[in-house]
């Protein structure tokens, strides 16, 4: 029987697909290697398929693989899968129409999405089309595992192409790909290396450039937990990460509902945004049945955790006829919750199995939880439990959770109480935590500028509400049991006495304070500096402050409450300083509200400070 060369023009809805594909659809040339590969991967399952239910298969003997060949001489690029093959009726039907279209709507609908970037045919697979964005001429070459005689398939993608008979090819399929004088890279192996790894490493068949296999990493994500080494998840980690040591924690899993997901994610030992490189891209890529379609996303985790590296691989995600961004937002968003309250389920377990564990990944990634906390209310709930801080009962400055904090809380204690300042030692050095000694009530200490925005964001914790200690209506004299002693009475200034100075206190700062009050948690300090805000707290300020200045900006200056120690011998002599000398009084006036600003860690105007400091000692020394 002779050779038969048919020639048939293109449907018109697949030239105009082809003309889209080739100028509109794709943002990155590469993808028509991935294209093609993951076409081959398809045919090789479906051979993989048929031969466990059929026993007549021709060329059974071949292995399931893909071949890549260059010819830098004649400028071609040669895929090669030993796959389930396409007779000459499917390579007519496959390649020359639009498979189960039906419609030039779909044409038009396929224009509109290429314009928007919005897909709605990602249940297609044109992706062989993509070929013609590299190759001025592509032939196909295909033997059907059915054994019937092989055909060639050419085109230049000019509105033809022919179909003839080709004797003796083994079975499965070659395309071919002539390349474009501006395509010359691609006939490269180091350019065609890169893009199969980059996209393509963990299709399940052997990739072969020149001979070589080039994947050579499994894609553990699709086996059982049970049967994965720590060496092998150790080894898939470094390679998907590029990093030579082993990670802090990693989370495998799967699920069928509401999504099915396979995914593996590890949390590094280091912090590199703390380490001075700046910010960190995402380390996550996304999937879909083994073939990379976006590399680091931004959309499969929210933004807090960027540090997180991995693979999510779900197969029933819609994609666009490039694999290059997803159709439906609302299952991405699906899909982002799902992996995240996942891996916050996951810290949370390892928290309570390993603490001292659970500490060092928190002191190292703390920071985004915090982060997390602060921007994304939807996960509020899941974040609380992982935070950590030190406070006045945590053993050694071992940060303490929140939980802990309510399970020692006394009875009838309604709030958890927190303060801000530098460091621990400054902390409890404060006027702020003396009343809560007093009454042996824990304080979480919050040394961070965040950290404030955090427990604020928060609001409460297990029904406890959250306050700060620093502000102003706070009362921790509640019962009657909290009355003062007689003795404690007898201390203080008497009630006119204490009334004038208050009244005197108010007139002489009144350029400073919005108000001068007596303290009911001042134990041993003549002062301190509350908010009469009580939402602001003094380390929300210092940020705020900050901020304006880092734009050029001044910071916005608000008059403060003074509470007043009356039991303090300082306050007491100021009472009796105000009769003798109220111009020295002023002075010293004007210290101890320095003095409260500093302890509050708010700014004051270090000369004029300095130059009243002076003056002070000048007449305590009596010069």
């Amino acid at each position: 029987m002779s050779v038969q060369e048919t020639t048939h023009e293109f449907q018109a809805e697949t030239q105009k697909m082809l003309d889209i594909v080739i100028n509109s659809l794709y943002t990155d040339r590469e993808i028509f290697i991935r294209e093609l590969i993951s076409n081959s991967s398809d045919a090789l399952e479906k051979m993989r398929h048929e031969s466990l239910t059929q026993d007549d298969i021709f060329d059974d003997h071949v292995p399931l693989e893909i071949n890549i060949d260059l010819d830098e001489e004649k400028h071609t690029l040669t895929i090669t899968d030993t796959g389930i093959g396409m007779t000459r009726a499917e390579l007519e039907r496959n390649l020359g129409t639009i498979a189960h279209s039906g419609s030039g709507n779909f044409v038009a609908e396929l224009a509109e999405a290429a314009r928007k970037d919005v897909s709605l045919i990602g249940q297609f697979g044109v992706g062989f089309y993509a070929a013609f964005m590299a190759g001025k001429k592509v032939t196909v070459q295909s033997r059907s595992w059915d054994g019937s005689e092989g055909n060639e398939w050419v085109s230049e993608g000019a509105g033809s192409f022919t179909i003839s008979e080709a004797p003796g090819l083994h079975r499965g399929t070659k395309v071919i790909i002539e390349l474009k004088d501006d395509a010359h890279e691609y006939d490269k192996k180091w350019k065609v290396e890169s893009i199969i790894k980059q996209y393509s490493s963990f299709v399940p068949f052997p990739i072969k450039l020149e001979g070589e296999t080039v994947n050579t990493v499994q894609a553990i994500w699709t086996r059982s937990k049970q049967e994965i080494t720590d060496e092998e998840y150790n080894d898939f980690y470094k390679f998907i990460a590029n990093v030579s040591d082993d990670p802090h924690y990693r989370l495998h899993f799967s699920v069928d509902a509401p999504l099915a997901i396979n995914a593996v994610l590890f949390a590094p030992k280091e912090n590199f945004e703390s380490m001075g490189f700046g910010r960190v891209e995402p380390g996550v890529n996304l999937y879909c049945q083994r073939i990379l379609i976006d590399q680091h996303s931004k959309n499969i985790l929210p933004e807090w955790l960027r540090f997180l590296k991995g693979v999510v691989d779900s197969e029933d995600l819609p994609l666009n006829i490039s694999r290059q961004s997803l159709q439906d937002n609302a299952l991405v968003m699906k899909l982002r919750k799902v992996i995240t309250k996942r891996f916050l389920k996951f810290l949370a377990e390892e928290a309570k199995r390993d603490s001292d564990y659970y500490l060092e990944f928190w002191n190292t990634f703390g920071i985004y939880i915090k982060e997390g906390v602060t921007s994304d209310y939807e996960f509020q709930k899941e974040l609380a439990p992982l935070v950590r801080f030190q406070s006045s009962r945590s053993d050694d400055g071992k940060p303490t959770s929140l939980a802990a904090y309510v399970e020692r809380m006394a009875e009838g204690q309604e709030e958890i109480y927190y303060i801000n300042g530098p460091n621990r030692a400054a902390i409890e050095a404060g006027p702020y935590v003396e009343m809560f000694n007093k009454k042996n009530i824990e304080i979480i200490y919050t040394m961070e500028p965040i950290d404030d925005f955090v427990l604020n964001h928060l609001g409460e914790f297990d029904g406890k509400k959250l306050v700060s200690a620093d502000r102003a209506d706070l009362d921790l004299s509640k019962s009657d049991d909290d009355k003062e002693s007689d003795e404690e009475q007898a201390e203080k200034l008497d009630s006119d006495a204490s009334s004038d100075l208050v009244a005197w206190l108010k007139k002489t700062l009144d350029d400073k304070v919005a108000d001068v009050l007596e303290s009911k948690r001042l134990v041993d300090s003549p002062a301190m500096i509350v908010n009469p805000d009580g939402y602001m707290t003094s380390s929300m300020e210092r940020i705020m402050a900050a901020s304006r200045m880092e734009k050029g900006l001044a910071p916005e200056a608000s008059k403060k409450t003074l509470e007043i120690n009356l039991a303090s011998p300082l306050i007491k002599q100021l009472a009796d300083l105000v009769k003798s000398d109220e111009s020295f009084a002023s002075d010293v006036a004007a210290q101890i509200y320095d003095n409260a600003m500093i302890q509050a860690g708010l700014v004051v105007d270090p000369m004029v400070m300095v130059e009243r400091n002076y003056k002070i000692l000048n007449k305590a020394v009596g010069a």
